[in-house]
């Protein structure tokens, strides 16, 4: 007979608790307002960190002479205008053992652009969660969070749904996913940088002037042209993120109502050395920028994001949001407009790698339910690395002159 004190235990199947998240579902969460209005510097720094050369967003005398008499911002500065890179109100609540990364954005515009001296306020809400299972990390929080954009005057300018993965970092880590000794940092040699910068040219000079293709010349199955970003490198990251007006330091405030502890300002359950230390931050702003500490600081330090199970440094959810939206819009010119926008994560930028953005029409529609019923174009697009890995798959609804 076997003494079944001498068996090995059997693993304790990994859990996540939930349990103080449930109080906030459909809750009003994350009081945090920029100070100051948008800038021309920070639109040209925008597109500058996410590599996108439309002379409409940075070149002075170019967007004079455009139909909007002067610099103007991408569609996908919205989220700069924001804090917390969109993302903020999908991770509420304290969920022990834990780390975020972001899996897919939603976006509604209604009509309008941002121009230099707007300033856009923000109403945010936690919507909801699941539970699923798998591969990179057992089970795995899969949290929606809103923010509604408002201009000044009240009008509603856009609409983000977020989604965020929450999931255990030890079980992250014991699954290895993204360990690093299954793949090694790329090395490029200087014949394929050759490759990739006339690839990246080619797309930059496909539209410069910004001209729009007719909705009655469009046909379902045109392709957009391939656009190449990279070979990314933790200064690509360091920059993409220092490209969010967020992160400069001193450029937001809390400012949840009298009385109101704000749950954004709780422990989210993320390992010590992964959070903000609002009270060492009055003083050394590092601090809470995110990129030295805090939660992001794991894209660009190796040490850190090993011990989340990433394996290395990787890019940002929202850079790539960004890309899906910046490629669709190039290609739609001055007189498109992005009136709605899906993207789902498959899998980070990885440090060594490139990012190639392909995009298809597949639909055309000739009344919309945007706008005045706008006739609208269904792109998708799709991502991948020189593996021909699928990081992200995206569609987008744009509307283009008759």
């Amino acid at each position: 007979m076997t003494d079944t004190a001498t068996q090995p235990e059997a693993d304790t199947p990994a859990t996540l608790d939930t349990s103080d998240v449930d109080k906030y579902v459909g809750e009003r969460v994350v009081f945090a307002e920029m100070w100051d209005p948008a800038t021309s510097t920070e639109i040209r720094r925008w597109v500058q960190s996410l590599d996108y050369a439309n002379p409409l967003h940075f070149d002075e005398e170019f967007a004079r002479a455009s139909k909007f008499g002067g610099i103007v911002a991408p569609q996908s500065f919205t989220v700069a205008m924001d804090y917390g890179h969109g993302c903020h109100p999908s991770c509420i609540g304290n969920v022990p053992g834990t780390h975020l990364i972001f899996a897919g954005e939603e976006w509604w515009f209604y009509g309008d652009h941002i121009k230099p001296g707007d300033h856009l306020r923000q109403e945010r809400f936690f919507a909801g969660y699941t539970v699923k299972d798998t591969p990179f990390a057992g089970p795995t929080m899969f949290a929606d969070g809103d923010t509604y954009h408002y201009k000044e005057d009240g009008t509603l300018f856009a609409k983000e749904r977020a989604t965020s993965i929450r999931y255990l970092r030890e079980e992250a880590k014991k699954r290895a996913v993204y360990d690093k000794d299954k793949k090694a940092v790329k090395e490029w040699t200087a014949e394929e940088i050759e490759a990739v910068n006339k690839e990246r040219l080619a797309w930059i000079m496909s539209n410069r002037e910004g001209k729009s293709p007719k909705f009655s010349e469009v046909q379902v199955g045109d392709k957009l042209t391939r656009r190449v970003i990279g070979p990314h490198t933790k200064v690509s990251f360091a920059l993409e993120y220092r490209g969010h007006r967020q992160n400069i330091w001193g450029t937001w405030r809390w400012n949840p109502p009298e009385g109101y502890v704000d749950p954004a300002k709780k422990d989210a359950g993320f390992s010590e050395d992964m959070t903000y230390d609002f009270e060492a931050q009055k003083y050394d702003p590092r601090q809470k920028d995110g990129l030295f500490h805090g939660p992001s600081s794991g894209h660009i330090n190796s040490v850190k994001s090993e011990k989340i199970g990433m394996g290395g440094a990787y890019g940002y959810g929202a850079s790539m949001n960004a890309w899906h939206l910046d490629s669709v819009a190039f290609w739609a010119g001055m007189d498109g407009y992005i009136w709605h926008s899906k993207t789902q994560f498959r899998s980070p930028a990885r440090e060594g790698d490139v990012t190639y953005v392909d995009g298809e029409v597949v639909e055309k529609i000739e009344k919309s339910e945007y706008g005045d019923g706008v006739p609208v174009v269904v792109v998708e697009t799709r991502m991948t690395t020189q593996d021909g890995e699928t990081i992200l798959k995206g569609t987008a609804e744009v509307q283009l002159p008759l």
